[in-house]
């Protein structure tokens, strides 16, 4: 895979206190590219972050409907990746790339 599209592919890490609990099964959790397929994910993270993922899991999550001045309008869908790290594997984010 080239390696701009795996910029495009991973869009930033999510971090929260539900994150960090997946943390301790060996999970990290990326905003990613709502058109992007579980293996470009794996590929991606595997490339970027030189580690060995197990699975990927993906949640489609739709934009909610929100008013403005009166006028309606609507979020942008998001899509999340669970991505499951072979044993003994971490990502340091400050190291990518």
């Amino acid at each position: 895979m080239i390696s701009e599209k795996l910029y495009d592919v991973l869009r930033a890490p999510v971090v929260t206190e539900k994150t960090a609990r997946a943390g301790e099964f060996n999970q990290y959790v990326f905003q990613v590219a709502t058109a992007a397929s579980k293996p470009e994910i794996k590929a991606a993270v595997e490339q970027v972050f030189e580690v060995s993922v197990k699975a990927v899991q993906v949640a489609n999550q739709r934009g909610k409907v929100r008013r403005f001045r009166g006028m309606p309008g609507r979020r942008a869908d998001t899509k999340k990746a669970y991505v499951t790290l072979a044993e003994g594997q971490t990502i340091d984010f400050g190291s990518a790339g």
